[in-house]
């Protein structure tokens, strides 16, 4: 797309409208002792996205959610599984900005997985998984124009649209070749921090800031 197509980001908002958690080795994903919680475990990726196109520090973040639908009849030694399966999160950045998680998972029937709207103060970006489309929004024009998206070097996309296999081509050729990993470590804590704060803030009803959960 080019460059500079939503003029200076506002807002960031991701929709993850899927299915429940599958079940994993001896169901060590249905505990948020095991996991850190459904907004850690299965959510940091999207703060990541967040954080990457906001290009801004998060600071605080607010959220609601609450365990309504999935695994509430499974038991485990006797015990009820505890993970969320829904929630809003409201993360704030540094440079003013804001982004949205939108997680539900009991929404199989929906007609895409992810959406993703980015949104400046010159247009709109959206992109939608499995429908594999960009649509370029203009506030001038009021306009908009849809394109199909694809990877040559991706030949069968797969539930994370070839972007799974991308991340381990880069993974392989940093063990390989000594290149630099795209994400750093302390890229992948800051996610983490991220889905920590929102479960606090669920737990206790009260925006949580980063500088709680992450020192520095």
């Amino acid at each position: 797309m080019p460059a500079g197509s939503s003029g200076t980001i506002k807002m960031v908002a991701i929709r993850e409208h899927r299915f429940p958690f599958l079940g994993k080795v001896e169901n060590w994903n249905r505990f948020n002792r095991n996991t850190g919680g459904t907004l850690v475990e299965k959510c940091c990726h999207f703060f990541d996205l967040m954080v990457l196109i906001a290009e801004s520090k998060p600071i605080r973040v607010y959220a609601s959610g609450a365990q309504d639908v999935n695994h509430l009849a499974e038991r485990y030694d006797g015990e009820t599984p505890d993970i969320i399966d829904n929630a809003y999160v409201i993360v704030d950045f540094e440079n003013g900005s804001r982004g949205l998680l939108d997680l539900c998972m009991f929404a199989e029937g929906s007609r895409n997985e992810q959406e993703l709207a980015v949104t400046g103060d010159v247009g709109k970006i959206e992109a939608f998984v499995p429908e594999a489309v960009i649509r370029i929004g203009r506030r001038a024009e009021r306009t908009f124009e849809e394109r199909p998206v694809s990877d040559d070097h991706v030949a069968y996309a797969g539930l994370h649209e070839g972007a799974s296999y991308l991340e381990h081509v880069d993974f392989i050729d940093a063990i390989r070749n000594g290149t630099p990993p795209r994400i750093t470590l302390k890229d992948g804590l800051l996610a983490v921090a991220v889905g920590e704060a929102g479960h606090r803030s669920i737990d206790e009803g009260r925006p949580v800031t980063l500088s709680e959960v992450l020192d520095g």
